[in-house]
């Protein structure tokens, strides 16, 4: 192979997900790709590089200096959702169902990694507990370990204040079968459980 290409397949095998048949399709594409769509392609790539930061309050990524869904004057602003990524975010969201506000820590604690509240969005979210009267604070991290922690901790520095902590729930997903379904899982579909 020619070695630009072969420097773009590599490039292109760094993404998640994009082993070497993958990226070898995505170096042809682009190969024969017109040249108006190369540069859309490279403007796409350096607008997200140098145009998208944080939201000044939820930390959800923005070309402004508060995102949409915090300028949004219809959305119910005493409820915050808490996610650990913009891509949490973007799937609560996509459900289309929490009308509330979000709040994007950009991690979760994690002692083995060094990753303390301090170096998540923790103490701006309490800031913003008590600044905007929020009445009910929703974990939706993920199930793990560091998730848990996580949420346990930020419950904690709650408890004294008047909000309500919350927990989205885990369950069976729809569609899904109890036969291949993790034991965690199902214990926690049990403890979830609601009356019919």
């Amino acid at each position: 192979m020619v070695g630009p290409l072969e420097d773009l397949i590599r490039v292109l095998k760094r993404f998640p997900g994009v082993g070497e048949k993958t990226a070898t399709r995505y170096a042809f594409h682009m190969l024969n790709a017109s040249g108006d769509e190369v540069q859309d392609l490279i403007r796409a790539i350096k607008d997200v590089k140098d145009k998208l930061r944080l939201c000044s309050k939820c930390f959800h990524l923005t070309d402004k200096e508060t995102c949409d869904i915090c300028s949004d004057q219809r959305r119910d602003s005493d409820k915050i959702c808490v996610v650990e990524t913009p891509l949490d975010l973007m799937a609560v969201e996509k459900a289309a169902h929490f009308r509330g506000m979000y709040h994007v820590l950009h991690g979760v604690l994690s002692p083995l990694d060094a990753i303390r509240p301090n170096d998540i969005r923790v103490s701006e979210l309490l800031e913003r507990v008590e600044k905007d009267r929020v009445t009910e604070v929703i974990l939706a991290l993920n199930p793990t370990v560091e998730g848990e922690a996580t949420a346990s901790y930020i419950r904690d520095r709650l408890v004294d204040r008047d909000v309500a902590v919350t927990r989205i729930a885990y369950g069976i997903p729809v569609g899904g079968s109890l036969e291949y379904t993790d034991p965690l899982t199902l214990a926690r579909s049990l403890d979830n459980r609601k009356k019919l």
